[in-house]
């Protein structure tokens, strides 16, 4: 693996995938993007209660605001799990998407930042949930351009 690409959350079990995804990139000599995917339906929340605050307050706050807290989240949580045990070469990225749109900003992702192996959380789900509401992960699978390795909550 040259490039490896990990969506992550601040969670324990993205916390796990990331350290797996750092041992791998550690043994291969590779470097990682750990994307963090913001909801857009939570960013526009964000963004509202954040004019909202301002306008009481009398300040103006942007909307990369709401960004750089992702991006700082992530940046906190790969100082923790990968600065201290490997030696690994890192960057973050930060998107805002729709629900349904999680998959093509990880495989498009990949495909910007030349990366060949994606490293996911899914979830289980039975086949009519994935047939109904389709799987991320299945979405990766099929479009991402090179290894996906996928870990379950």
């Amino acid at each position: 693996m040259e490039h490896g690409l990990v969506v992550v959350e601040h969670t324990d079990e993205h916390r796990d995938l990331l350290q797996e995804a750092a041992a791998n990139a550690a043994g291969t000599n590779g470097e990682l993007l750990l994307l963090a995917l913001v909801d857009e339906a939570e960013y526009e929340d964000e963004v509202d209660t954040l004019d909202s605050i301002g306008n009481i307050e009398n300040v103006s706050y942007s909307e990369g605001t709401i960004l750089e807290a992702a991006e700082q989240d992530v940046t906190d949580l790969a100082t923790e799990v990968i600065s201290d045990d490997f030696n690994v070469e890192w960057e973050v990225l930060v998107s805002v998407v729709d629900e349904d749109e999680r998959a093509r900003a990880v495989v498009r992702a990949g495909a910007e930042n030349d990366c060949d192996h994606a490293y996911i959380l899914g979830r289980h789900r039975s086949p009519t949930g994935k047939a109904i509401f389709g799987d991320f992960a299945q979405r990766v699978i099929l479009n991402f351009d090179g290894y996906v390795t996928v870990s379950t909550e």
